[in-house]
């Protein structure tokens, strides 16, 4: 075939292994096909092209390779406007010499490539997906002659994609929810550049490791980024977590190109959430204009009847045909990039999630700030995602990293309050009346929990596993309380796996709810392990917030999360104490007595086992839950159950610390006032309650005899002090007290 299209002069030629004969033959070639061209002779041409694809492109000379792609070249310049016809012919075979084993056979095929591509233009398009495959591979050769040549088509072949890529792509364009490979391989082969079928490529690509690779991708995705028309930021689901990756580079460009394309991209997406926002606004202000034209002409028409006369409807319906249009974008008008974007939030969140808690700082940061972003954007697809955006947003807080610790608290700001002015959840329907009988009978505080948890039945319910918690209880308190034959109060927090009761039947469904609540507050309460204060206090916030907004449907008496609570007393930190106490006084404070009355009688068997807390932070706890509830409700509680345990020592402990705390604590001094009104009944009450309880200490009942001014039992009291052993614990209490008479309190 060579030598009957081909002279024999022309064949060594291309063969030699010299430049510049290969270069005479091409030109050779090159005059010949100019010729068949102006012979308009198809047939010749097909010829001679067949004969150097198959006689030298795939010879397995390198010599002969890179003459048959000089000549193809060559070919390609002859043809000119015409080589669009012949590209199946020419481009397949010098695409596969991209990856020939011969570095000089890649470097010719790139200046091949280049000289068919300057030719072509557009047409060339049609196989964008190839070349850039390619191209890709190429910026990754270990020849630099080889990667400048293919740097050098890159930029043409960019050039060629940003001027032509609107007037050759495929008329079809993206749809939502349909799978991007099947929407390639339906479009036409015919098409010249379609987004749609480059996406499927991309987003494999995207996963490269090769910095070199990565820096050609992320200059093609800002390339087809800048073309309005093609509106790559709705496919950013697609290559968007791979991308994200590129922040890790160890080339310090990759990093920095990545950052400017995904501020690029939030930018835009900022852009076109304002544009639909406004075209929304302008929509309704349309549709209100419709119906205040229809009122008004409606009226008229009524005016007219009267007189008698006919109306016609044209004009009122080429009125209402007019705003339909304007709000309907129909019509005349100038387009607005960006007016008909889609944006899959949903996608990008879940894309974004994994990479909130990266090991990676700038991926890190980058993820918090995008969903921050997004928290004012997308406020309906956001709130969705409350219960697994905070396991990994409230863990930044306490970053070592100042910028992202400063990201992590307005993330976690913007989605507080983004719960925050969301619905309330609905009211569920009030539940059967339970009979709760006050606890009662003696025996120790852990002796109680004790019975209750061997006469309690356990109901069958599903459990919640909180394995990872280092403590829990063996059955929820309302199942204690309505026990039949013993109505005592729940176990002590152990350091057993918790499980959790059953949830009532009374909560609204889980999709008439924005979030899901329970998920939440189950994602909140692991954060108590967290080693971070700043978690802890965070996340004991948040449930502050959700128990308010509803407390029929978290932290309820059943539902497990009263021992979580109460462990948490042991908390290391004061602040965390303190929000816990806030918590737990206002689950009390939503709840009957029955709850109140465990409540108490669970923190004393806490005190009774961990002694150490008794000592650290026991006042710390008392006063706290003194200035948000009823002190003399607490007071009375402690002392009705101290009264009846039989654990004498921890009794004497408890009810010295309660006196001291009575006498010194400024948010007692209410309660102090109403011990002194022994003229009132209630006064009297109240200290006959105290009275009581404080017996298991002399000095402690001695200070409550002066300081409810009942002088007359205190010098009796007093008197039977010379009968007691004297021990250092007695001299030390009656010390203290003998500092403290000269205190206002016992004036």
């Amino acid at each position: 075939m060579a030598d009957y299209i081909l002279s024999a002069q022309v064949s060594r030629g291309l063969s030699d292994k010299l430049y510049d004969k290969r270069k005479g033959a091409a030109l050779e070639v090159e005059r010949v096909i100019r010729e068949y061209v102006i012979a308009r002779d198809a047939a010749k041409i097909k010829l001679t092209i067949q004969a150097l694809v198959s006689d030298f492109v795939y010879s397995v000379s390198p010599n002969a390779r890179n003459g048959g792609l000089i000549g193809l070249a060559a070919t390609s310049i002859s043809l000119a406007g015409d080589v669009s016809a012949y590209l199946e012919s020419i481009v397949p075979p010098v695409l596969m010499c991209f990856a020939d084993q011969d570095s000089r056979v890649r470097y010719y095929a790139c200046e091949s490539m280049y000289n068919i591509a300057k030719v072509a233009r557009g047409s060339i398009l049609r196989y964008f997906n190839e070349l850039f495959d390619a191209m890709s591979k190429l910026y990754a050769d270990s020849e630099l002659s080889v990667k400048n040549g293919a740097e050098l088509l890159d930029r043409l072949v960019k050039d060629i994609v940003h001027e032509q890529s609107i007037a050759y792509s495929g008329p079809i364009t993206h749809i939502d929810d349909q799978d991007p490979q099947q929407l390639a391989l339906a479009l036409p082969r015919i098409s010249e550049f379609s987004l749609p079928r480059f996406i499927p490529l991309l987003a494999e690509r995207v996963y490269s490791k090769n910095s070199w690779t990565r820096n050609y991708l992320v200059t093609w995705i800002a390339v087809l980024d800048s073309i309005p028309d093609l509106e790559l930021v709705s496919y950013l689901p697609d290559f968007l977590d791979g991308l994200l990756y590129f922040l890790s580079d160890s080339n310090p460009d990759v990093r920095t190109l990545t950052q400017k394309l995904l501020d690029d991209f939030l930018t835009e997406i900022r852009d076109v959430a304002e544009l639909q926002q406004q075209q929304q606004r302008e929509s309704l202000q349309a549709r209100l204009r419709q119906l205040q034209l229809a009122e008004s002409q409606q009226r008229a028409g009524q005016r007219d009847s009267l007189d008698g006369s006919v109306v016609s409807g044209g004009a009122l319906g080429r009125d209402f045909d007019m705003l339909e249009n304007e709000s309907s974008g129909q019509g005349k008008g100038s387009w607005v990039p960006g007016q008909g974007v889609n944006i899959n939030y949903a996608k990008i969140v879940k894309i974004l999630k994994p990479h909130l808690t990266s090991s990676d700082e700038d991926i890190q940061e980058t993820a918090l700030r995008w969903i921050n972003e997004f928290m004012s954007l997308a406020k309906e697809v956001m709130i969705q995602f409350t219960p697994s955006l905070i396991p990994a947003v409230l863990p930044c807080l306490a970053h070592s990293v100042d910028s992202i610790r400063t990201i992590a608290n307005e993330t976690n700001l913007s989605l507080y309050r983004l719960v925050c002015d969301s619905a309330l959840p609905p009211e569920p329907q009030p539940p059967a009346a339970v009979a709760v009988g006050a606890p009662n009978g003696g025996g120790s505080i852990s002796d109680r929990s004790s019975q209750a948890r061997s006469h309690s039945p356990r109901p069958q319910s599903p459990k919640t596993d909180r394995s990872s918690m280092s403590f829990g209880t063996s059955g929820s308190i309302a199942s204690k309380l309505t026990s039949s034959g013993n109505k005592e109060s729940p176990v002590q927090p152990s350091r057993e796996t918790m499980t959790a009761s059953p949830i009532p039947n009374s909560k609204p469904p889980a999709d008439a709810l924005e979030f899901d609540y329970v998920a939440t507050v189950n994602a909140l309460t692991l954060q108590f392990l967290n080693e971070h204060e700043q978690t802890r206090v965070a996340s004991l916030e948040w449930l502050l917030m959700l128990h308010k907004r509803a407390p029929h449907l978290i932290l309820a008496i059943d539902d497990g999360s009263f021992p979580v609570l109460l462990k948490t007393l042991s908390d290391p930190s004061e602040e965390v104490i303190k929000r816990d106490l806030q918590l737990l006084a206002q689950i009390s404070s939503y709840s009957d007595d029955a709850y109140f009355h465990n409540f108490m009688l669970n923190m004393l068997s806490l005190f009774s086992t961990d002694r150490r807390l008794l000592e650290n932070r026991g006042s710390v706890i008392i006063r706290q839950l003194c200035v948000s509830l009823n002190s003399e409700k607490i007071y009375r509680t402690l002392a009705e159950i101290l009264e009846k345990d039989e654990d004498l020592e921890f009794a004497n402990t408890m009810v010295q610390n309660l006196n001291i705390i009575l006498i010194t604590a400024p948010e007692l001094a209410d309660l102090r006032k109403r011990l002194k009104s022994v003229d009132s009944r209630d006064g009297q009450a109240l200290f006959a309650v105290l009275y009581r309880s404080w017996c298991h200490n002399p000095v402690s009942t001695f200070a409550l005899c002066l300081m409810a001014q009942y002088y007359e039992h205190a010098v009796a009291l007093l008197q039977s002090f010379a009968d007691f052993e004297i021990t250092v614990n007695l001299l030390i209490q009656v010390d203290k007290l003998v500092q403290l008479i000269e205190s206002p309190v016992f004036t």
